[in-house]
């Protein structure tokens, strides 16, 4: 199994709630990223590449792994913060 994310990391719930919002009302999620994301992954409009369960952090995998492809989910909270998760595409 493989997916392809993107994310945005902040310090907070509300702060990760706020992006989300906009993003739903349409703001371009690379663009937040680029602009929010405290993730080196930011520079590239928060995108992950491609992965395997057990690369990334359990919650991360809880989410990638396992809700619909094609939308944000959050806030995830981790060991880092509190991450906005667009799953772009997913393989069995």
């Amino acid at each position: 199994m493989q997916a392809r994310a993107r994310h945005i990391l902040v310090t907070t719930s509300e702060e990760c709630e706020d992006l989300k919002q906009k993003i739903v009302g349409g703001a371009d999620f690379a663009d937040m990223a680029k602009q929010h994301s405290q993730c080196p992954s930011g520079g590239s409009g928060g995108d992950l590449g491609s992965f395997s369960p057990g690369q990334m952090v359990r919650e991360f995998d809880e989410i990638v792994f396992k809700e619909a492809v094609g939308e944000v989910h959050g806030p995830v909270k981790t060991q880092f913060g509190f991450h906005l998760v667009e799953i772009l595409q997913r393989t069995d």
